[in-house]
């Protein structure tokens, strides 16, 4: 009894830790292709439950993608009609996983495993890495649904377990709903349909339960699947909320419609792919099924195609009434709603996420530079503009908090090495794009005291920092536009026109020391303006320090 007990949990524990490496190396090895795919996701539903359809193949994961839809959603990056249509493709795409169970490999696991383990502890090459750990997962899934299976025949020598599964046979309404349960609650504890998938091929291929409670089953692991996307919509925006209770009434739905024509579809499942379920072969003593083995991934596969087919021309209508009846939020977060946690199941996708918001903070410091610029060459700042810029500086610092955190829990994961510079790039970018914020709000600090005190700058000194607020404008944009078009060649026209601003300033402080010497300054305009001038080539640091990080120097 101990031996099966843990024989079954190490084959469900290897199961499940192959369907994570054989997910992580799909999605590194198909980074652009996944970036392509959501990029291409329109409001067109067939496209979208195509694109839905592939990403899950990609990365062997239903649950993966329908996590992913509801990030998307959360942070307004795809609407809900796009939704729909994607977890409507992502239930079809699951079903690829029974039939890759289908292989008969299943004493072939252990070997594939052992030598594609190798060759990602040993090879140099990044992509023959990732591949050998997909191709290592793939090895894991069979050893460890081969592990189950021999549990599986233990439990068949014993009475009391077969005294048990004869409680939940599905050959009455009472049955079938009694296994749709079962299958359910497995699901929901074990956060896998996959992992149920290969628990019910076991049972089956073992002669434990019949096929048509193995159907039962998979029927119930519909439903429990969803729980994973309801627990991702928690504390989300309502339209994300919206995108997880859609995959509910999908596969809900779907379960009750083909739960009425049961009986009916478990005799046209085998007729339909040609096989014989109680077709008995004898292997090593042991009584076997195999056939039942299409049969339960065909079960699988032909109810999420019908399901598609049914749902598909209504999905328009069911996001009007899901906006309807799940009322929006009188008030909902507005910060960084794309850096959403649950889209670092997919690293590939959830750094292209946040480089949009250092590429926004950027965007923000231009709009920073050109409201100083405002400030600085009005007699009396306007209050809009003062008040803007200081919102700007506080959304900035906010920001930089927010993009840490997350890109530090996405750089603890196993990632490729491209998704590691980009993440530290991102890291200093953000910090550079916040110490300019600094900058910009000390230097109208500087301009907003001076207007306190009844001060202000003559002329010529105000035209000079104007001027050299016009050329750090100029070598910031040149930079955020170089991180908009992905153009790292940028660090020696950076560093050129930053020893040019360094050679004004310093034009400008001795200029100001000769105008000292001859004209009485009052104290106050003088620190204002020598701090004005630091801060200014403090900026200018700041971005060669952009454009070194852009260009991946340390």
């Amino acid at each position: 009894m101990f031996e099966m007990t843990t024989t079954l949990i190490g084959g469900l524990g290897i199961f499940l830790l192959g369907m994570k490496y054989m997910s992580q190396g799909l999605q590194s090895i198909a980074g652009a292709s996944l970036r392509r795919l959501i990029g291409a996701v329109t409001n067109n539903r067939v496209l979208a439950t195509m694109v839905g359809f592939l990403v899950t193949v990609l990365v062997q994961s239903s649950s993966v993608t329908t996590v992913m839809t509801v990030g998307f959603v959360n942070g307004g990056l795809m609407s809900l009609t796009q939704a729909i249509g994607v977890i409507m493709g992502a239930n079809v795409g699951t079903t690829v996983t029974g039939w890759i169970l289908v292989l008969k490999i299943g004493k072939y696991g252990l070997p594939i495993l052992g030598v594609s383990a190798f060759v990602y502890l040993f090879s140099k090459h990044e992509r023959i890495r990732y591949t050998a750990l997909a191709v290592m997962g793939v090895g894991m899934v069979f050893f460890g649904l081969q592990l189950m299976k021999e549990a599986c025949k233990f439990l068949k020598d014993l009475p009391e377990f077969q005294e048990w599964f004869l409680h939940f046979q599905a050959n009455s309404y009472l049955g079938l709903y009694q296994c749709m349960l079962v299958g359910c609650i497995l699901t929901v504890l074990v956060q896998s349909s996959s992992a149920t998938l290969g628990i019910t091929i076991s049972l089956a291929v073992t002669g434990l339960i019949p096929f048509e409670t193995a159907a039962a089953l998979v029927l119930g692991e519909n439903i429990g699947t969803t729980v994973t996307a309801l627990l991702a919509s928690l504390g989300t925006t309502t339209n994300a909320r919206r995108a997880a209770y859609f995959h509910v009434l999908f596969n809900i739905s779907g379960v009750i419609w083909i739960s009425t024509i049961f009986f009916w579809y478990i005799k046209f499942i085998p007729w339909l792919i040609d096989v014989d379920v109680t077709k008995e072969v004898i292997v090593n003593g042991q009584a076997t099924f195999p056939e039942s083995v299409k049969a339960i991934a065909a079960t699988h596969s032909v109810f999420n195609i019908l399901n598609t087919i049914v749902f598909l021309p209504f999905a328009g209508k069911i996001a009007t009434l899901l906006t309807r009846i799940v009322k929006d939020k009188p008030q909902e977060v507005a910060h960084l709603r794309s850096l959403d946690i649950r889209i670092l199941e997919t690293p590939v996708l959830a750094i292209d996420q946040s480089r949009g918001e250092v590429l926004k903070m950027g965007m923000i410091c231009d709009e920073m530079v050109q409201i100083l610029n405002r400030i600085l060459s009005q007699e009396t700042p306007a209050t809009e503009d003062v008040d803007k810029l200081f919102e700007y500086e506080e959304e900035l610092d906010r920001m930089q908090d927010e993009i840490t955190t997350y890109i530090t829990h996405l750089l603890a994961m196993d990632l490729p090495q491209e998704v590691i510079s980009k993440g530290r790039c991102q890291l200093r970018m953000a910090d550079e794009y916040e110490s300019i914020s600094d900058y910009l709000q000390r230097i109208a600090k500087f301009r907003l005291k001076l207007n306190k005190q009844g001060r202000a700058f003559d002329e010529a000194h105000n035209n000079s920092l104007l001027d050299l607020l016009n050329m750090v404008e100029q070598q910031l944009t040149h930079v955020t536009t170089a991180y908009q078009e992905e153009n790292t060649d940028i660090v020696s026209a950076t560093v050129h026109s930053g020893e040019e601003i360094k050679k004004k300033v310093k034009t400008l402080q001795r200029e100001h020391l000769d105008y000292l010497s001859k004209e009485k300054v009052d104290p106050y305009i003088n620190v204002s303006y020598t701090s004005t001038l630091n801060a200014l080539r403090r900026v200018r640091d700041h971005v060669i320090n952009l454009a070194e990080a852009l260009a991946g120097e340390k």
